[in-house]
This record gives C-alpha cells, sequence and structure tokens, in this order.
C-alpha cells in the first residue's frame, strides 16, 4: 500500500469518526427539547373545575344546570330559517286589547313584567294570583286586572340587591304573528325601561336577537 493510499484511508476513518460524533451531539442536543414539549403539553392540560354548590336563589340554579347542559351537549348549526327580532319589541297579551313594549335580554333566564296588587288566592283548590298590569312609564296608562294560576314561586336576586321571592304565571302572547306562551314572573318594574323582559328561555325558542336593531318581528327577517 503506498502512502498516498494510507493516509487517505486514515484521514477518511477520521472524517467519519468526527461526523458520528456531530450527529450523537446533535441527538442528545435534540432529545431534551422533546422532552420539554411532552411536559409542556401536560401543563396545559386543564384540570377540571370543581363542583360549585348551586345557589340558594332559584335563577341562579337554573343559569347553572343551563350552562352545564349546554357544555356537555354542542347543538348543530342548521340551515332551518330562523326569525330576527330586535333587542327591544311590541308584544300582545292575549288577555289584554294593547300592546306593551319588552325587551328582549339574553343576559335574563326568566321572563318578566310588571304587576302591581299582587293577591294570592285559591280556585277549585288550586293557587291563583290577581294583579294589576300596566306600563308605570307611561302617564295616564290603562291599568288591567288580571288572574292567572300560580306556576311556582322563585327567588331571584338583582344586582347590589337582597334575594327577593316572585310569584310565576303563564301567559299567552303574541310578538309579530307569532303566538307563545311564556312563564313570567311578576315584579315591580317602573325603574325598568320595560315594563316586559322576554328572558334567555324563551328566546331560545322564540328565535334570534340583533342588538343593534329594535322592532323587527313584523319585518320577518329570516336568517
Amino acid at each position: 500500500m503506498s502512502l498516498f493510499t494510507h493516509v487517505f484511508l486514515r484521514s477518511t476513518v477520521l472524517v467519519l469518526c468526527l461526523f458520528s460524533v456531530a450527529i450523537a451531539a446533535g441527538e442528545k442536543k435534540i432529545a431534551p427539547a422533546v422532552v420539554k414539549a411532552d411536559d409542556a403539553a401536560k401543563e396545559t392540560t386543564a384540570t377540571p373545575s370543581p363542583v360549585v354548590p348551586a345557589a340558594v336563589d332559584d335563577d341562579q340554579a337554573a343559569e347553572k344546570v343551563e350552562a352545564e347542559d349546554t357544555a356537555k351537549v354542542a347543538r348543530p348549526v342548521t340551515s332551518d330559517p330562523v326569525q330576527v327580532y330586535g333587542w327591544r319589541e311590541k308584544i300582545k297579551l292575549v288577555e289584554l286589547p294593547e300592546q306593551f313594549t319588552a325587551k328582549l335580554d339574553t343576559g335574563a333566564y326568566t321572563s318578566s313584567m310588571h304587576a302591581e296588587n299582587e293577591q294570592i288566592f285559591e280556585r277549585d283548590g288550586k293557587k291563583w294570583v290577581k294583579f294589576v298590569c300596566t306600563d308605570p312609564r307611561q302617564v295616564g296608562a290603562k291599568r288591567y286586572d288580571m288572574e292567572a294560576p300560580l306556576v311556582r314561586t322563585v327567588h331571584i336576586k338583582e344586582p347590589g340587591e337582597q334575594s327577593e321571592r316572585r310569584n310565576v304565571v303563564r301567559l299567552s302572547f303574541t310578538i309579530g304573528d307569532r303566538k307563545m306562551k311564556a312563564d313570567f314572573s311578576l315584579n315591580d318594574r317602573r325603574n325598568m325601561l320595560c315594563p316586559v323582559l322576554i328572558g334567555r328561555s324563551t328566546i331560545a325558542v322564540l328565535g334570534w336577537v340583533d342588538p343593534s336593531r329594535t322592532f323587527m318581528a313584523d319585518d320577518k327577517i329570516m336568517r
């Protein structure tokens, strides 16, 4: 073997050894990064929040159950047309001759309406509620005596106030050409914008709400 061939082979072996060492070093540098990525994935896995006992207020408890049910079941979005309503609409209680302005509020669970002079009485062994329905913000508004079966009583807590017990009645009403039945809690709404509030439990059946527009029911806009 010539001297040149001998030197060439030794050089080749040396280069291969250095290349192997470089690869091994690179693998050692890469390995910790993979471990860190795995560790990061474990850290970002959210720990389920502990179950919080339901609040004493019935409305809050109902909202909690609704939120849990919504999280468990993802409702599919369909192509079926849905009517769009404004955040304020005119509704007409079937028992009364005139319309009232209602606020459609997705932030409230239960619908409610202004009522005065509430009295509980019995009829055929069942509890009923007698009350006066009117628009307290309208000067000279007509006052209507109404009677309806008592569905239940609820405890509702307004922000910054103590829990308040309210009677709930089921009433029929129309909004546009849509006729519906809904549960309304009776309370003093003289300091509110509208004498009637349509809550989320009713809106879920009614349709969609456009918060930038009002009085759209008669337009019959579908989405």
